[in-house]
């Protein structure tokens, strides 16, 4: 992608906002994953103006490569705040890629209850699917070049970037 920035993440928050309005009702419940989907959800949780406690989620232990890559640095703490039976619930993540965390944020979300309806919200979806998850909300569509990655980041402000890494 030499050549071609990133969309700006703040807009692409925005967009994302935007769409998922009218989806959203007194029943929703946020839930978003560490680091980066943490950092969208609180400020859709915020814009939305949501009734139900933002939930977070570290998907470490549930992840498919845990025996192979092992236990990665400051694994977090789950904390999902309300009773998610019964709960219309979103999950939020920055970058959707294999669909492997989302894989494994659904496991862990089961394991706290039965929620009448799981979807997914992310800001952007980078293709490459090795499951078959889809994002119902996403703010765009982007692709990269073999071997780089997009990292979501964030300043001491609270604003959202979007940067291209190497694998």
């Amino acid at each position: 992608m030499p050549g071609n920035p990133l969309p700006d993440a703040e807009q692409l928050l925005a967009s994302l906002t935007d769409r998922m309005r009218p989806a959203v009702g007194p029943n929703t419940g946020l839930v978003g994953i560490y680091t980066g989907g943490v950092w969208l959800a609180e400020r859709l949780h915020q814009a939305l103006g949501l009734q139900l406690p933002l939930g977070t989620l570290d998907v470490s232990f549930y992840r498919d490569d845990f025996n192979k890559k092992g236990l990665r640095r400051n694994v977090k703490s789950s904390d999902i705040p309300f009773d998610i039976d019964g709960c219309d619930v979103i999950i939020v993540d920055d970058v959707l890629y294999t669909g492997r965390t989302i894989r494994a944020a659904v496991n862990e979300l089961f394991d706290y209850g039965r929620p009448a309806r799981v979807r997914l919200a992310t800001l952007v979806d980078r293709g490459g699917r090795e499951l078959p998850i889809s994002a119902d909300f996403s703010g765009a569509d982007v692709s990269v070049a073999p071997g780089e990655s997009i990292e979501l980041t964030r300043d001491p402000q609270g604003r959202l970037a979007l940067k291209l890494t190497r694998d």
